[in-house]
């Protein structure tokens, strides 16, 4: 039997995602489910949500147990098998809000801010302690237990605990899984879909399409150039950015327009404010999700329950997949998170790279991919950046590294000057309050 801590619990539609996906898979039937969170009310809600589906699809086998606080956190992970990362600390509000507020007083728009930007660097800094301090616990009540990491900034929090900590762990991340499929259903040509051969690799959100050819081995790449390009002089659609990526970098890559747009010098800029029209580039998208998620959580959590008849289909999250392979040994190829140990050759060792990984009994297993076509490499680098300097301002804890992170972040720099960087950074690191106060 096996026991699974899932940290974040009450993240209640995404804990049922990935618990649920366990409950129905028979390696992982009778396993000790764990959460853990700090907000009493959202784990009361994925308590019984999760009991339901547990006694609906899987018989009442799971052994589900809450634990509250950080007091209990301990007790949480004791003896864990698996451990699931998917915590927001700060929450929308307040934290949430003063990432994109503030940086609006200075000129500097976002679209998400979870994974760079000011936004991003913010979120990584305040979440790291938390991070850290579970990695501790961990270490003393489950030194062997695999870390799967669902939390943003991806590949700074996962980087700085590959990097800092004893915990094996991989970042997981759902754009990999999707991303060509959704290109080729946006190119009208899901005919392509199955049976198709792929490699990606690249950072988290900044993967690469590498290669894509049919269930026959023919490239892909001449007929999706072409599509793109019409679709993008056709009009606006959601995707655009990511296809001018195609035009002007030659290759798609895994994560959402919306998000690229504010991962680079191009596309946000306040001295061409019609770029954001002509890219159809939503500002602020990530505060509006966060409004209309919050005012239909009570309607949708009457739907998922349903009356007590909840059910649950297992979905694509890698999560219990890596699971059933750690336990059976019968092996299951993701594109996991990992350090850079010599997988892409042109870019750092200290790098967070996402490629394909090979999950078994020995854990998780990254793929040598080799050398990145030098334009992606370089792009990946301007991020990597500031991941890594976000990371050493982590472990060092001195403010100066934050605002070395956000001069060298693309759109950052490419908006704002020096000083103003500077004095946004420290305005945004005073209205965080205790979540900053370790920082110097």
């Amino acid at each position: 039997m096996s026991k699974i801590t899932f940290m974040g619990a009450g993240s209640t539609v995404f804990a049922r995602n990935v618990l649920g996906d366990c409950m129905t898979t028979p390696t992982l039937h009778d396993a000790e489910i764990a959460l853990y969170d700090i907000d009493a009310e959202r784990l009361k809600e994925s308590e019984t949500i999760l009991s339901a589906i547990n006694d609906n699809v899987n018989q009442g086998r799971a052994r589900i147990k809450c634990y509250l606080s950080n007091e209990q956190r301990k007790a949480a992970l004791k003896n864990a098998d698996f451990v699931v990362n998917a915590i927001q600390v700060g929450g929308y509000k307040p934290c949430t809000v003063t990432d994109f507020e503030i940086p609006k007083k200075y000129g500097l728009r976002q679209t998400i801010a979870d994974t760079l930007g000011i936004g991003g660097i913010m979120r990584g800094l305040r979440t790291i302690p938390v991070m850290e301090d579970f990695a501790r616990d961990m270490e003393d009540v489950c030194p062997d237990a695999l870390f799967l990491n669902y939390t943003n900034p991806m590949a700074i929090l996962t980087g700085y605990i590959l990097r800092y900590t004893g915990i094996r762990t991989v970042g997981l991340c759902h754009s990999v899984q999707v991303c060509s499929k959704h290109l080729l259903e946006s190119l009208d040509m899901q005919d392509k879909i199955e049976g198709r051969r792929e490699l990606i690799a690249g950072i988290n959100h900044m993967a690469w399409l590498l290669d894509i050819r049919d269930k026959n081995g023919i490239d892909l790449y001449p007929e999706i150039k072409k599509r793109a390009a019409e679709k993008n002089a056709a009009g606006k659609h959601n995707d655009m950015v990511r296809f001018d990526y195609i035009k002007n970098f030659g290759y798609y890559c895994t994560e959402s327009s919306e998000h690229n747009a504010e991962y680079n010098l191009f596309y946000i800029k306040s001295k061409y404010p019609e770029l954001i029209e002509r890219f159809n580039i939503p500002l602020d998208e990530y505060p509006r999700r966060c409004i209309e998620q919050i005012k239909g959580w009570k309607e949708e959590k009457a739907n998922i329950l349903k009356d007590g008849k909840i059910t649950h289909e297992r979905s694509k999250e890698y999560a219990s997949y890596i699971m059933e392979a750690v336990i059976t040994n019968n092996p299951y190829k993701i594109g996991g998170n990992v350090l850079n140990t010599a997988l892409i050759d042109n870019l750092p060792a200290e790098a967070c790279v996402e490629v394909p990984c090979l999950v078994d009994g020995s854990g998780v297993t990254p793929c040598h991919v080799g050398v990145l076509p030098p334009q992606l490499a370089a792009m990946n680098m301007t991020n990597i950046n500031t991941q890594l300097l976000t990371v050493e301002a982590a472990r060092t804890r001195k403010k100066e590294h934050i605002y070395h992170a956000a001069m060298l972040d693309p759109h950052t720099a490419a908006e704002l000057s020096i000083d103003d960087i500077r004095s946004m950074c420290d305005e945004l690191i005073d209205a965080h309050g205790p979540y900053m106060a370790m920082y110097k």
